[in-house]
């Protein structure tokens, strides 16, 4: 009866209305919004393009040609769609091309802003990240005509003592206490450390498996000795190492790739053929992982790639890894988890091997979400304005400050447009202020600091070590892009704070 008299669910466009006279897709504008969302009148935004190819060469034929595409982070994905394509179930037998080649080369635009990865944001600043790209999944699916399939999650409960079988969020509350601020489980960087340090050239590494019994005994005898630095990892054979590895992954509580969205996944690679969308969808996917899912998938795709590299030696290429990993990592629950499982086979490999391929591009964070993040953090600011106005004693405390700036005995300096003050207290107790220009970039302001506060012998080592961080005013923190231009970020966010300071890993 309650399925019978069940009232149908709003579509929210009915809720709010829609504009019938607008069109359905808007193409890409020529010159974008810069990511602080405000269009500055007479100036055009300067792009630079750097191929993601220098960094993602794995098991590609540089002699077979292969088609370039252009990524742009300034217009959210889903107005960028200016042609709905077809859905069409792939043929089981003719699902995927195997040959790596057939794979775009995806060139990402760097507007004035840089490029921003994902540990570059303060935690704050990543959960907005995380609900905003919810809704523009939500809206780019609906422009894709595809129905945005979720599983139920379901809470495990996982082990609590231990290292296999034990929740991510576990492990590093538990590794964070011998080393303050890790992002990975230190059982998995061993693992990851052991492989690439002599595993890499291994031939048929991740697909010969070790002995089931070793793995086994290895695993008891990790348990016991890895807190105590007593184990012994030359022991480990190679091979067995590789099934201790996807026994982690396998035994997780919760999968790397949360359940959730794991219809998503699989929906979207089935019925669109086009990598450039796939792509994006999966860009929003992972800027929807928790962070310890993220940064672990993100150390596991790096040594990934890694063994794609060493393909001559390992004969491992990169469909052939894709294809061992991708159970380990789409696992399925349930009564016909099996055969399930076998169906979606060559999807979620197809979507392991784009996760290796383009782990660069995925890793950063789209430039339309922090301009939203931007606009969020001045509502807030302003809206705390308000309610500050109509506390009396606040009021009070406001027309004893505003009286005391219109003294004329003022002895505060003002800081003149386009200059800025930087801090870096780590190594000079004094701040240096900074005239910007047009050409001006974050990391001229780097070199001119350790040029005048550090000794020639250490410079080099300075300049790649430290950042440039905005914080405060409409961003939480900031990491910037050494290319970056100083004046566009500062109009942005002239009341920021700018601090020099060593990036965290």
């Amino acid at each position: 009866m309650r399925k019978k008299n069940k009232h149908t669910v709003r579509d929210v466009r009915d809720i709010f209305g829609v504009n019938d006279s607008s069109p359905t897709f808007e193409t890409v504008p020529v010159s974008p919004v810069p990511s602080n969302g405000i269009q500055l009148p007479g100036q055009k935004p300067v792009w630079k393009s750097v191929s993601s190819n220098s960094c993602l060469d794995c098991g590609l034929d540089k002699d077979s040609p292969s088609v370039t595409e252009e990524l742009s982070y300034e217009v959210s994905f889903s107005e960028s769609i200016t042609v709905v394509p077809k859905n069409r179930e792939r043929q089981n037998n003719q699902r995927f091309k195997k040959d790596d080649s057939a794979l775009p080369k995806f060139i990402v635009r760097k507007s004035q802003f840089g490029l921003t990865e994902v540990g570059d944001l303060s935690l704050e600043d990543m959960k907005k990240i995380r609900n905003l790209s919810l809704i523009e999944l939500a809206a780019f699916y609906d422009a894709l005509g595809i129905e945005l399939k979720r599983n139920r999650t379901e809470r495990l409960k996982g082990r609590e003592n231990g290292l296999f079988g034990v929740p991510l969020s576990t492990l590093l509350e538990n590794d964070q206490k011998k080393v303050p601020g890790i992002k990975v489980p230190l059982i998995f960087q061993k693992l990851l450390l052991k492989l690439e340090e002599t595993g890499l050239e291994t031939e048929g590494i991740l697909r010969v498996p070790g002995s089931a019994s070793r793995v086994k005994n290895l695993r008891q005898e990790i348990e016991i000795k890895f807190h105590e630095d007593t184990f012994d990892w030359n022991q480990v054979r190679n091979n067995d190492a590789a099934g201790l590895l996807k026994m982690f992954i396998r035994e997780l509580p919760s999968p790397l790739f949360t359940v959730e969205y794991l219809p998503a996944f699989i929906t979207l690679v089935e019925k669109v053929s086009k990598v450039k969308l796939q792509l994006q969808a999966l860009h929003l996917l992972i800027m929807l992982l928790p962070d310890a899912n993220r940064d672990t998938a993100k150390a596991f795709l790096q040594f990934l790639k890694k063994i794609v590299a060493n393909e001559g030696k390992n004969k491992m290429n990169l469909w052939n890894v894709s294809m061992i990993v991708a159970p380990n990592v789409f696992i399925y629950k349930g009564k016909h988890a099996n055969q399930k499982e076998m169906q979606a086979a060559a999807t979620t490999a197809h979507i392991v091997r784009l996760l290796i391929k383009y782990q660069d591009i995925l890793w950063t964070v789209p430039s339309f979400l922090i301009s939203q993040v931007r606009k969020m953090n001045e509502a807030t600011i302003n809206n705390t304005k308000r309610q500050m106005m109509f506390d009396k004693g606040v009021r009070r405390l406001l027309r004893r400050k505003t009286m005391e700036r219109e003294r004329p005995e003022r002895s505060e300096t003002h800081i003149p447009e386009g200059v800025i003050r930087v801090y870096a207290p780590l190594h000079s107790k004094v701040s240096m202020a900074i005239q910007l220009n047009s050409q001006t970039k974050a990391r001229d302001i780097l070199a001119r600091f350790h040029c005048e506060n550090s000794h020639a012998s250490s410079k080099n080592t300075e300049v790649q070590i430290q950042r440039l961080y905005e914080i405060g005013g409409n961003i939480g923190l900031h990491c910037l892009d050494p290319d970056a231009y100083m004046l566009d970020v500062y109009r942005a966010n002239p009341q920021a704070e700018w601090v020099i300071k060593p990036k965290s890993s």
